[in-house]
C-alpha cells in the first residue's frame, strides 16, 4: 500500500489533489479576524514567539492554511454548507468538520503517542463520520449554522498549539520508522495536516462555484 492509498483507506485524504488559488490579502484579512498571527505577519513564514524556531515555523504555515480555508466560507447559509454537487459527493459543511476530524487525530498519534487510528469510544462518536466522509458524513452532518464548524476548527487548533509550545525541535525531526509511508518524523506529519487543508480547500472552493444561484 503506498502513502495515498493508506490517506484515502484512512479517511486523511480524498483521492488526488485539487489545486486553488488563494490571494494572500484575503488570507491575510482572515488571520487577522481569527487572531492567530501577529499583525501584519500571516504572510512571513518564519520562526513565532512561544515556539522553539522549526515548530514556530511549522505553525506559521498551519496558521497561513488555515486563514485560505477561513476565506472562502465566510457567510455561507446552512443550505449551502449542506448543499450535495451529487449522489457521491461531501458538503462543504462536512469537509470542514473533517479537517477537525484529520487534526484531532493526528493529536491523538504524535501527541499522546498511540497508533494511527486506535481512538477511544468518544473519539470515534465525534470523529469518526466526518473522518471517514462518504455516505455516513452525507447522513449525519448537515443542519449547523457555519459557526458550529468555526468553533470545532479552532478548539481543535488551539489545542494543537498548546501542545506545540510544549515540543522542541528536536520532537518535531523525531523519525517514526514503522509509519505506512516509510520513515517520517513529526514535522512531515504535522506538515501532512497542512497539506491535507490545502486539498480540501481546493474541493471547497470548487464546490463553492457550483453552489445553486
Amino acid at each position: 500500500m503506498n502513502r495515498r492509498d493508506f490517506l484515502k483507506n484512512s479517511g486523511a485524504l480524498a483521492c488526488g489533489f485539487t489545486g486553488s488559488a488563494v490571494f494572500l490579502a484575503p488570507v491575510a484579512a482572515a488571520l487577522s479576524a481569527a487572531s492567530i498571527e501577529p499583525k501584519g505577519a500571516a504572510n512571513v513564514f518564519g520562526p513565532r514567539e512561544g515556539y522553539s524556531p522549526q515548530v514556530g515555523t511549522l505553525v506559521s504555515m498551519l496558521n497561513w492554511m488555515r486563514g485560505a480555508v477561513l476565506e472562502p466560507v465566510r457567510g455561507l447559509t446552512v443550505a449551502q454548507l449542506d448543499h450535495l454537487h451529487d449522489a457521491k459527493a461531501n458538503s462543504i459543511g462536512a469537509l470542514l468538520l473533517h479537517l477537525a476530524a484529520i487534526e484531532r487525530l493526528y493529536q491523538i498519534h504524535t501527541f499522546e503517542g498511540k497508533k494511527w487510528g486506535d481512538v477511544d469510544s468518544e473519539a470515534e462518536k465525534q470523529w469518526g463520520a466526518p473522518a471517514r466522509l462518504g455516505k455516513e458524513a452525507r447522513k449525519s452532518v448537515k443542519g449547523h449554522e457555519l459557526a458550529y464548524y468555526l468553533d470545532k476548527l479552532k478548539a481543535v487548533r488551539e489545542r494543537t498549539l498548546a501542545e506545540l509550545r510544549n515540543r522542541d525541535d528536536a520532537w518535531l525531526m523525531q523519525i517514526d520508522s514503522e509509519w505506512i509511508w516509510g520513515p517520517t518524523n513529526n514535522y512531515c506529519k504535522w506538515f501532512h495536516v497542512c497539506e491535507h487543508e490545502s486539498h480540501h480547500n481546493g474541493q471547497i472552493t470548487w464546490l463553492k462555484s457550483r453552489l445553486p444561484a
